[in-house]
């Protein structure tokens, strides 16, 4: 799979410089992330929420919080990304706490009252499905010695594809952690999508269909201690991403045989 060759192709196809491109772009980005996190907004829904204000009809408030919450979360890290800001344990609580900012819950612990909006480290251990993640009192040091080694990776410019790797490498890595109670899948995707913005590299989705196949790839990489299948699995997602995206372009800039465009009145 040539992934630096697609992404050469869509920057110099200039899809980025499409009027409403990025905006469709990043709204894409919000419905799959949060859709993963048991959001039922569909795509449409999830535009006319964040471009025009409107809720959707007969859908649980928290979904529609979830999305809001989310797509402020994406436009804090990207504005980051454009500033180089360094990564550090305190700027990956930002994000969390923007992107639970409406969501969080508020969690009772032998340490006191945390509230998960806030953007705290969790006090408690937690696990999903079968996966039992860092004992609370390591969440902060890990947190730490992960920012250090991005912000020193990220001064290693390297190649396309090594920044590709980098980025995905970071979600697993941040959501493996698991910091905090609420948002870490959110969270991940987001530092991953802040090192790709920082690089200058379309933004990778993981599509809400392949939800299956993204947690089995998380579960299967930290069984086996084996980082490129996690990096397996998201160079797939990417590509989906890229060659769907180059073609849509494609087809737009091509014309049609005898087709035209009708007033439909």
């Amino acid at each position: 799979m040539n992934l630096p060759g697609l992404i050469e192709r869509y920057k110099n196809l200039g899809i980025d410089d499409v009027i409403d491109h990025q905006k469709f772009n990043l709204i894409s980005i919000v419905h799959h992330s949060t859709k993963i996190e048991g959001s039922t907004l569909t795509e449409v829904e999830a535009q006319v929420l964040i471009n025009e204000g409107l809720t959707p009809k007969g859908k649980p408030m928290h979904d529609s919080l979830m999305v809001t919450d989310h797509h402020a979360a994406l436009l804090f890290t990207l504005a980051s990304a454009k500033t180089k800001r360094d990564v550090t344990a305190n700027f990956i609580r930002e994000i969390n706490a923007l992107v639970v900012k409406n969501t969080g819950k508020v969690y009772n612990t032998v340490f006191g009252t945390i509230d998960s909006s806030t953007g705290a480290f969790r006090k408690g251990n937690v696990s999903a499905g079968i996966t039992y993640f860092p004992n609370y009192d390591k969440v902060e040091p890990l947190t730490n010695e992960m920012a250090v080694k991005i912000n020193k990776l990220m001064q290693e410019t390297g190649s396309v594809s090594d920044q590709v790797n980098f980025s995905f490498d970071a979600h697993f890595n941040l959501v493996s952690i698991h910091p905090f109670y609420d948002g870490n899948g959110c969270t991940s995707r987001l530092l991953m999508n802040y090192i790709q913005a920082y690089y200058n590299l379309p933004l990778a989705i993981v599509h809400s269909d392949a939800k299956a196949e993204y947690i089995q790839a998380l579960v299967d990489t930290r069984e086996k201690n084996d980082i490129q299948i996690f990096r397996d699995f998201m160079a797939v997602e990417y590509a989906k991403l890229l060659e769907n995206e180059i073609k849509k372009f494609e087809e737009m800039d091509k014309p049609k045989k005898g087709a035209g465009f009708n007033l439909m009145f």
